[in-house]
């Protein structure tokens, strides 16, 4: 359950793209906050602020942070009533939640883009990488412009991780990298909201004009450590979406010779579930070139199973190393650099690659 917190502002440090980073002192000491002014308000030095530290206090992966809840001396306005912000939707997300979001939805009445909405109802054969860590979304990108500078590249984020969009420091660095961002399910704070998956990927081809749309879940992952248990199972009900809409999907895998968990490794199960048990249509698994000779031979016997439901495409990976090294924003996944997992890396931009070779 949520443990509470009073605390004292004491300084403003960094700020992104919906988020501020905060010190604050609660019983005598410093910690780190973060606050979404989105939902709460600005908070300054002297503010009291009432803060969710669960998630800290466990030792989980919030990135170390207090969640700031409330600014309760010095409450936010009401958005304008006028329709004019995206505040003046009637979507509902995080619903019956304390801090539960009304937006604008994509295909509401009020939004701009409802006739456009109404008349799609197909992807036009859209490239859809799929993949399970929100890491994985820089590493495609660059695999996508890698060979395809001015391919214009969407990104739909799942509600497997965080659901602000506002929490990733990846996507405020990709801003005018990406066509957009839309956040479905409960996730929020993309540029367009969109209430399921099919819809997010409906708007990123004919809102944001995608050529190539890329689908995984925001920062975080939950994971229980059993087969089933974990919220990557989304990506191959992904894939199943791509289908349905006459799009063309393509699977990034998690490849990694580093995690220290024996089920991470090699392919990840999650990757393994995913597209072998969850996702009942055909898709492009990519497997890059160039991997450790003992990494590749179990990678390959992974997929054995898998080469029946699906299509095993080996990418190569020239000048993708370079593509990688030179991504707007730092690569890590788990806490590991590029160095430190180069596989996982290298895959996920083997299929941004492949995507780019199925644009005319």
């Amino acid at each position: 359950m949520v443990r509470w917190r009073s605390g004292t502002v004491l300084a403003v440090r960094r700020s992104w793209q919906g988020a501020l980073e905060l010190d604050v002192e609660v019983d005598g000491a410093p910690l780190r906050a973060l606050a979404y002014p989105a939902l709460v308000g600005d908070p300054g030095v002297g503010d009291r602020v009432l803060l969710n530290v669960g998630a800290l206090v466990m030792g989980l992966g919030t990135g170390g942070y207090a969640l700031v809840v409330a600014l309760p001396d010095r409450l936010p306005a009401d958005p304008p009533a006028d329709g004019s912000t995206r505040d003046s939707g009637h979507l509902v997300k995080a619903r019956y939640t304390p801090l539960q979001p009304i937006l604008l939805g994509v295909d509401e009445e009020a939004s701009p883009h409802r006739a456009i909405m109404e008349a799609a109802g197909s992807l036009d054969g859209m490239p859809v990488v799929t993949a399970d860590l929100h890491s994985a979304l820089p590493a495609i990108l660059a695999g996508v412009h890698a060979d395809r500078p001015q391919a214009r590249v969407a990104y739909v984020m799942t509600d497997g991780g965080a659901l602000p969009a506002w929490f990733s420091r990846t996507l405020d660095g990709l801003r005018g990298h990406l066509a957009g961002t839309v956040t479905t399910g409960q996730s929020f704070g993309g540029d367009l909201e969109a209430s399921t998956v099919h819809t997010g990927l409906l708007a990123a081809r004919h809102v944001l004009r995608a050529d190539v749309t890329i689908v995984a879940q925001g920062p975080g992952n939950l994971g229980t450590g059993t087969p089933w248990g974990f919220s990557g199972v989304a990506l191959g009900e992904a894939i199943n979406a791509v289908a349905a809409l006459g799009g063309h999907a393509v699977g990034s895998l998690r490849i990694s010779d580093a995690d220290g968990r024996d089920r991470h490794r090699g392919i990840s199960h999650h990757s393994v579930t995913a597209y072998g048990r969850v996702a009942l249509t055909r898709a492009d698994l990519i497997v890059p070139d160039g991997l450790d000779p003992h990494l590749a031979e179990v990678v390959a016997a992974t997929l054995e199973p898998l080469a029946s439901r699906h299509t095993v495409i080996h990418v190569p990976v020239d000048g993708l190393d370079a593509a990688l090294r030179e991504s707007p924003v730092p690569l890590s996944t788990m806490g590991r650099k590029l160095d430190q997992d180069h596989a996982y890396f290298l895959a996920a931009a083997a299929a941004g690659r492949h995507a780019a070779s199925l644009l005319p």
